[in-house]
C-alpha cells in the first residue's frame, strides 16, 4: 500500500495500536492514512454503529486511486445511495450496504475520513455482490465446481476503482450485474411479483374435496381468483362453475410447477396453489443471486443448459432455446454436481466403465454379500491392460473402492447403462448426458433416478445439435452409424459449452415464472446466508481481494 510521505509520528501509532485492541478507529482528527492503517481483519472498527466488510479490500481501493478521500462531492454520494436502493430489485438487502447511516451524513463536501471508509465500504460490497453474488456457493453448496474465476474478481475490482476515479457511480453498479437474458427475466419477474404483494397478493384456496372440471363448487370463485394472480386465467371473475377455461388454467398453473398436467384440483395442486407470495418472491431473489454466480461471463454462443430441479435439458443459440428434452438426473444421495464444462465428444454405442462412487456404493458391497451384481449389470472384469478375469478367482471381501485392481466394463448393445449415444465433457465427476434403455422413467413426473449422469430422451436429436455438422451428421446419419452396432467417437469441432445448473425459479420469454420442488434441499440455507447480514469478519467474496 502506497502511504503519504508524511508518516505520522511514533505516538500516534501506539495510539492507533491502542485503539485497534478495542476494536475501534483512530480517534477523531486522525488522517485517512491513520485509518487505513487500522484495518487489519484482526480488530474490524464500527462507523457510525456499520461494521466496515471489506478490510482486505479497502486499503488496495484507496491505494488505487491516490490515497484521498473519494466521497466529497455530495453528488457521488447521492449516486451511491441510489445505486443501494437499485439493489433492492436485483433481490439484495440495501441495508447490507450502510444505507442508513449513509442517509444520515451530514450534507457538505468534507466528509470525515471514517465516513469516506464507510461510503467505499459500501460500494466496494454492493459491486462485487452484484457482479460475482452476494454468498460463497463454493462454501455453501456441498455439490459445488464451479469456481470464481480470478478474471472475474479482478474485473470487479477495476470497476470499482474506474468508477471511484471517474465518479460514474451509479452506472457502474448497474453494469455489474449480469446482462444474461435469463437474469434480467428474473428481475422483471421477480418485480411484477412484488407489486403483486403490493395489491394484495392471493388468499389460499380453501381445503376441501377434489375439485375437477363439469363440477360446480363455492370454491371455485377462489380458484378463479387465485389463477388470475399470476396469470394463468385471463379474468377473476367468473361462476362457481368449473369449466373448460379454469381446467385449462390449472393446467397450465400444474405445468409450470412440475405437477401432472390433469387439470383438476388435488392435494398437491392444492398446496402449490397456496404457497405464500412471500415465498414465491424469496425463491426469485435465490435464483438471482444463483445466477450472479454463473451468468456473469457465460457469453451468448452455443449452450447446452441442463436444469438439474427441473429433470430438463435444453439447447441454447443466440439467446433462443432451439430444442428441449427431459432429463433424469441423480437421486438425493447421489445428486448431480453443478458445474459448467465444453464438449469433447459424441460417443456412438459406448461402453461403460463403472466409475469409482457406483463401484464402492453399489457393486462391491453387493458382491461382498454374495449378490451377482455383475451378472445383473453384464460387467465383465479386467485388469489393467485390458485383459478378461474370471471373477471366481477374486476375494471380494478384501477389495475396496480405493484400491481397486481391476476394471468393470459393459459391452455396448441395447442393455448398455448409456444406451446408444454419450455426450462427452471433461469433469471430476465421471458425469456425462447419455442415454439410457429404461425409456420408461421419462413419463414420470419427477424423474430423480441415476447415480449422478444425466440421461437424455432424445440424444440423438441433441448430438446433432452439439455436432453442428447437418452434412455429415443429421440425426437420420447418426441412427445409421448407431445402427452398424460399432463403437465410435465423434469429435466436436466448435465451441459448445455445458452448463449444469440448479434453478428452483426461472422465467420463459414470455414472463411465466415456472417454480420447482426444491429437489435437494437447498433453497433455505441459501436464503439465510442471502439474509445474513454481513459483518467484519465474514471473510466473503468482497474481503479476499483479487490477484494482482
Amino acid at each position: 500500500m502506497r502511504l503519504p510521505e508524511r508518516k505520522p509520528p511514533r505516538s500516534r501509532l501506539l495510539l492507533t495500536c491502542a485503539l485497534l485492541l478495542l476494536g475501534a478507529l483512530p480517534a477523531a482528527g486522525a488522517t485517512l492514512a491513520e485509518r487505513l492503517a487500522a484495518l487489519p481483519d484482526h480488530a474490524p472498527p464500527v462507523v457510525r454503529g456499520e461494521d466496515l466488510v471489506a478490510l482486505a479490500m479497502l486499503p488496495r481501493i484507496y491505494a488505487a486511486t491516490g490515497n484521498q478521500l473519494l466521497w466529497r462531492e455530495p453528488a457521488r454520494r447521492t449516486a451511491l445511495i441510489a445505486a443501494i436502493r437499485d439493489s433492492f430489485d436485483d433481490g439484495l438487502v440495501p441495508r447490507d450496504y450502510h444505507l442508513a447511516a449513509l442517509e444520515a451524513l451530514p450534507a457538505g463536501d468534507d466528509p470525515d475520513p471514517d465516513d469516506d471508509l464507510l461510503a467505499t465500504d459500501a460500494y466496494a460490497m454492493l459491486v462485487f455482490h452484484l457482479a460475482l453474488g452476494k454468498v460463497d456457493a463454493v462454501k455453501l453448496e456441498p455439490n459445488w465446481s464451479l469456481a470464481l474465476s480470478s478474471a472475474r474478481q479482478r474485473a470487479a475490482f477495476e470497476a470499482i476503482v474506474t468508477a471511484l476515479s471517474g465518479g460514474r457511480i451509479r452506472e457502474t453498479a448497474t453494469e455489474a450485474r449480469p446482462h444474461h437474458y435469463l437474469y434480467e427475466r428474473g428481475r422483471a419477474a421477480l418485480a411484477r411479483y412484488r407489486q403483486l404483494a403490493a395489491d394484495g397478493g392471493w388468499e389460499p384456496l380453501p381445503p376441501g374435496d377434489r375439485l375437477g372440471p363439469g363440477m360446480s363448487d363455492p370454491r371455485v370463485p377462489a380458484l378463479r381468483r387465485r389463477l388470475a394472480a399470476e396469470g394463468d386465467l385471463a379474468l377473476a371473475g367468473g361462476t362457481t362453475s368449473y369449466d373448460a377455461p379454469v381446467a385449462a388454467a390449472v393446467r397450465g398453473f400444474q405445468h409450470r410447477h412440475g405437477l401432472p398436467a390433469d387439470g383438476a384440483v388435488g392435494e398437491a395442486t392444492r398446496r402449490a396453489l397456496n404457497v405464500p407470495l412471500e415465498a414465491r418472491i424469496d425463491a426469485l431473489r435465490l435464483n438471482l443471486e444463483r445466477g450472479r454466480w454463473v451468468l456473469g461471463d457465460i457469453g451468448e454462443g452455443d449452450l447446452v443448459v441442463v436444469d438439474i430441479a427441473g429433470y430438463g435439458v435444453r439447447y441454447v443459440r443466440d439467446r433462443q432455446v432451439i430444442w428441449r428434452g427431459r432429463a433424469i438426473v441423480g437421486r438425493r444421495y447421489r445428486q448431480t454436481p453443478v458445474f459448467r464444462a465444453v464438449v469433447d465428444d459424441i460417443v456412438l454405442n459406448p461402453t461403460w466403465t463403472v466409475p469409482p462412487g457406483i463401484l464402492a456404493k453399489d457393486v462391491l458391497p453387493a458382491m461382498r454379500r454374495g449378490e451377482d451384481a455383475l451378472g445383473h449389470k453384464h460387467l465383465a472384469v479386467l485388469d489393467r491392460a485390458d485383459r478378461p478375469v474370471d471373477p471366481a478367482t477374486i476375494d471380494w471381501s478384501r477389495l475396496d473402492g480405493a484400491h481397486f485392481p481391476y476394471v468393470l466394463r459393459q459391452a455396448a448393445g441395447e442393455a448398455n447403462a448409456l444406451g446408444r449415444v454419450k455426450i462427452n465433457f471433461a469433469n471430476p465427476y465421471s458425469v456425462y448426458l447419455h442415454d439410457t434403455p429404461s425409456r420408461e422413467l421419462f413419463d414420470r413426473d419427477e424423474r430423480a433416478f441415476s447415480s449422478g449422469c444425466i440421461r437424455i430422451d432424445r440424444p440423438v436429436e441433441l448430438a446433432a445439435l452439439v455436432l453442428g455438422d447437418a452434412a455429415h451428421w443429421n440425426p437420420a446419419a447418426l441412427q445409421a452409424a448407431i445402427d452398424t452396432g460399432t463403437t465410435r467417437a465423434i469429435p466436436v469441432r466448435r465451441h459448445v459449452s455445458i452448463l449444469i445448473m440448479y434453478w428452483t425459479a426461472e422465467v420463459d420469454a414470455d414472463g411465466q415464472v415456472t417454480f420447482r420442488r426444491d429437489l435437494y434441499g437447498r433453497d433455505a440455507r441459501l436464503l439465510r446466508a442471502l439474509d445474513h447480514h454481513p459483518a467484519a469478519g465474514d471473510h466473503g467474496r468482497e474481503n479476499r481481494p483479487p490477484p494482482a
